[in-house]
C-alpha cells in the first residue's frame, strides 16, 4: 500500500471512528443530526394527512439521507483493515439495518417505516459527549450485565415456573366466565399480575382466587427488586478505568485506556502513523 493511500486511510479512520478530534466530533454531530431528521421524517410519513400533502418531499428526503448513510457505511468498510469485523459488530449491524429498509421498500411497500431503526444509531451520542467517565460507566454496566447473565437467567426461569404453577391453579379454581378459560390464559394473567402491570382484562371472582391474586401481587414487588440487586452486586465488583473513544482499525475494539499504544484485544498498533 502506498504511503499516500495509507495516510488517507488513516485520516478517514480518524474522522469516522474517533470522537476525540475536532473533525471526528464534527462528523458525528452531523451524522446524529441526519439520524434525528430521518427518524422524524419516518414518523411524519405514517401520518396520513402529512403523507398525502408532502409525499414527494418525504420520499426525496429519505432517499437523500439513505444514500448519505450508504456512502458512510462504505467508507467505514474502506478505512478498516478487517471490514468483516465491522460488518458483524453491533454498530455494523445497526448501520446496515438503518439503510436497507428504504431499498427493500422498492419491492415491498411499507418496509420504509423500519427506517425508525436508525434511532439505534443515536447510541453514538456517548462518543460525541467526549466524557470518558460516562463511556467508562456504560462499559462497566455492560460488563456487569454480561457477568450476571447466568444469575438473571436462573431468576427469570424461576419466575416463569412460578407463573406456570399459579396460572394452572387459577384455571382450576376460577370459572370460565372470569376469563380463565385455559392454562395459557392463566399463565398470561400470572405474568401480568406478577409484573404489576395489571391490564384488568382477566380478573378472579372467587374468594380463593382473589387471595392467590393478592399473594402474587405482593410477590411482584419483591421479585422486581431481585434483578436490580444482582446487577448492582456485579457493578460493585467492577473497577472503573479511564478510557477514550479510540477504535482499533484491526479488530474494531474500543474502550482503550488513555495514551494506549497497542490494542488491548488484538495487540496491534492503534495508530499506524
Amino acid at each position: 500500500m502506498s504511503v499516500k493511500k495509507s495516510y488517507w486511510r488513516h485520516r478517514l479512520h480518524e474522522i469516522i471512528y474517533e470522537a476525540d478530534t475536532k473533525t471526528g466530533k464534527a462528523f458525528d454531530i452531523i451524522l446524529l443530526f441526519l439520524i434525528i431528521v430521518s427518524v422524524i421524517l419516518v414518523a411524519l410519513e405514517s401520518v396520513e394527512s402529512f403523507r398525502v400533502n408532502y409525499n414527494d418531499f418525504l420520499n426525496i428526503s429519505e432517499w437523500i439521507i439513505t444514500i448519505v448513510f450508504t456512502i458512510e457505511y462504505v467508507l467505514r468498510l474502506i478505512c478498516v483493515k478487517k471490514p468483516i469485523k465491522f460488518v458483524v459488530s453491533l454498530y455494523g449491524i445497526i448501520d446496515l439495518l438503518s439503510i436497507i429498509p428504504k431499498y427493500i421498500s422498492l419491492l415491498f411497500f411499507g418496509t420504509q417505516y423500519l427506517g425508525a431503526l436508525r434511532a439505534l444509531r443515536l447510541l453514538r451520542v456517548f462518543r460525541i459527549m467526549k466524557m470518558t467517565r460516562y463511556i467508562g460507566e456504560s462499559n462497566t454496566l455492560m460488563k456487569a450485565l454480561i457477568a450476571s447473565r447466568v444469575k438473571v437467567g436462573v431468576f427469570i426461569f424461576s419466575v416463569l415456573v412460578i407463573c406456570i404453577i399459579f396460572g394452572t391453579l387459577m384455571y382450576m379454581i376460577e370459572p370460565d366466565e372470569s376469563g380463565f378459560t385455559s392454562i395459557p390464559e392463566g399463565i398470561y394473567w400470572s405474568i401480568v399480575t406478577l409484573t404489576t402491570v395489571g391490564y384488568g382484562d382477566i380478573a378472579p371472582i372467587t374468594p380463593f382466587g382473589q387471595f392467590i391474586a393478592a399473594v402474587i401481587m405482593i410477590m411482584g414487588y419483591g421479585i422486581i427488586a431481585v434483578p436490580t440487586g444482582i446487577v448492582t452486586a456485579e457493578l460493585s465488583e467492577k473497577s472503573k478505568i479511564s478510557s477514550n473513544t479510540q477504535a482499533c482499525p484491526h479488530c474494531m475494539k474500543s474502550d482503550h485506556q488513555d495514551n494506549a499504544i497497542y490494542c488491548h484485544h488484538c495487540g496491534e498498533l492503534l495508530n499506524d502513523e
